[in-house]
Formats: structure tokens, sequence, C-alpha cells
């Protein structure tokens, strides 16, 4: 049986412990809470210029088909198909697509939910016009394998955000000391400063994926106004990078 590269049993036990809490803006998600409208205002834009989408309308992704890999709960998944994409959430965490599934329909919502991986999709050939792939990459044990694989189930001209935290000083002074430890914002351990991937490692596994980078941003915390935003030169703890298929 092949070995399935892309699932780190630690990790899932890490989120498995967490996963009833996805839905709760104060609980172990609330960085993501905070966070989300920050991550929906980029990606949305992303995609509406990639696809010249109609701004007017209510549903300007109708067409395209999402994946939004390491869905969780669904924090971003239910947005996409809000704006009427046909969405895929996919998780290697059971439970957390059982929360999923469970906010969606009573969100009144279609999402095809499933626990599974980026390598399992691909075994059975799945195509997508967009990868979600959001703070994913630094919690999988082998990143250029995963995008790699992410790669091949984008359609050619397709688009993918991936985004991370910075390997540096401050990122473990902010993401692991501060965002653990301090604020208590999530658990402790649940990032290791050892998987962060800087900037410049993370443009050259994308671009080694056959994938063209086309605009990367800092996500920025201000604590005076407490919250998000976007940034286009700190890209120092939180970042997000685009791409499209070559």
């Amino acid at each position: 049986m092949k070995k399935n590269i892309e699932v780190d049993k630690d990790e899932i036990l890490k989120f498995e412990a967490m996963a009833s809490e996805w839905w709760d803006p104060y609980g172990k998600f609330k960085p993501l809470h905070m966070l989300n409208p920050c991550r929906l205002e980029y990606i949305t834009s992303q995609i509406k210029i990639h696809f010249n989408c109609d701004y007017k309308d209510l549903e300007p992704f109708k067409g395209l088909r999402i994946l939004d890999i390491g869905c969780g709960g669904g924090l971003l998944t239910e947005p996409m198909a809000r704006l009427g994409a046909s969405v895929v959430g996919v998780d290697p965490v059971e439970k957390n697509i059982k929360v999923a599934k469970l906010h969606s329909e009573k969100s009144g919502l279609e999402i095809n939910y499933m626990t599974s991986t980026a390598e399992n999709l691909l075994s059975k050939k799945e195509l997508f016009d967009v990868i979600l792939n959001m703070e994913v990459i630094e919690h999988v044990p082998n990143p250029q394998s995963y995008l790699h694989t992410c790669s091949k189930l984008l359609k050619k001209n397709g688009l993918m955000t991936c985004s991370t935290i910075n390997r540096n000083y401050k990122s473990y002074l902010f993401a692991i000391i501060g965002a653990e430890y301090v604020m208590k914002w999530l658990p402790k351990k649940t990032h290791e400063w050892s998987k962060f991937i800087k900037p410049d490692e993370l443009f050259d596994l994308t671009e080694k994926s056959n994938l063209k980078v086309l605009d990367k941003r800092g996500f920025v915390f201000n604590f005076l106004k407490w919250d998000w935003s976007l940034s286009s030169q700190d890209l120092s703890v939180n970042y997000v990078l685009t791409s499209t298929k070559i």
C-alpha cells in the first residue's frame, strides 16, 4: 500500500482535540475567527481578478470549482459556497468534517465535505479551478511533495492561495510565545517553529511545483486596533502567496 506522505498523525491528534470548537469565536480557534475577514478579503479579490468575475454579481464564483484543503470546520468553505462556487472541503480529521457538515446543513448550504487528503483526491483524478491552501503547509511532513500534489489538482490557469507562518525570531515570539503561552489563543504546541516556512522558501517550493507566483501579502495584526490587515511589505509573521498553474 502506498504510504500517505501528506498526513502527520501527531498533527491530526492536535486538531481532533479541538474539533468541537471550530465555530466558537471565543474558543480555541479564536485567532482564525479574528483573521478570517482579512483572509476572505484577500482570497475573494484574487479570485475575482484572476477569473474576471462580475463584482456586481451576488454569486460571482458561479461556475468555479473550489477546493478548500484542510478545511477544518468550514470557516472559509461556507463563504465560497455563498458566493456561488461548487465547493469541496477536505480534511484528514474526521471530527472536523463532521462539524463542518453539521454546520453547513444548518446554514442551508450544499458543500461536498469529505475526510480525505490532496493525495487521495489526485488518485481520483479530481481537478479544480481554485485551491484554498490556508494554514496547512506548516503541518505536513513534506511541503514540496504536498505542493506538487496540489499543483496536479489544479486546472491549467487555475489559482491557488497558500498561507503559512514565516520562520524567524519574531514569528516565534508572536505565533508561539504570544499566541500559545501569553494570550492563550491556541493550545500549547499547536505549532512547531521548525516547520514554519520563510517566504523565499515557499516561493521556491511553489515555482518548483509548476506554479507561477502572482502575488504575496502579509497578514498583520494591529494590537492597538485589535484587528488584522493586509500588507504588501510586512511578511514577517503571517503571509500568503497566490499562484497559478502554468
